[in-house]
């Protein structure tokens, strides 16, 4: 994926994170990286952390936003109880 496109899904996901009234505390953006096995014969990904605060409510929601994004291999969403 080149760098403009990258950003633009990165740009989106922000949007759609925040649209199901989260927060986003914390962004990181580890680059390029091997994986450590291939999916969907990838052999290397792009990293990205987000820290998001939002109602656990619409964790399902977001996991569903992610879920279609077919440019995403994989994503772990956590909650924090706190």
């Amino acid at each position: 994926m080149e760098e403009k496109e990258r950003k633009a899904l990165l740009d989106t996901m922000i949007k759609k994170l925040t649209g199901e009234g989260g927060k986003v505390e914390k962004e990181e953006l580890w680059g390029n990286k091997d994986l450590a096995y291939a999916i969907k014969k990838q052999t290397k990904g792009f990293y990205a952390h987000f820290e998001v605060t939002a109602d656990p409510k619409n964790g399902k929601a977001i996991d569903r936003n992610l879920k279609l994004e077919e440019d995403i291999l994989r994503y772990l969403l956590v909650r924090v109880k706190g």
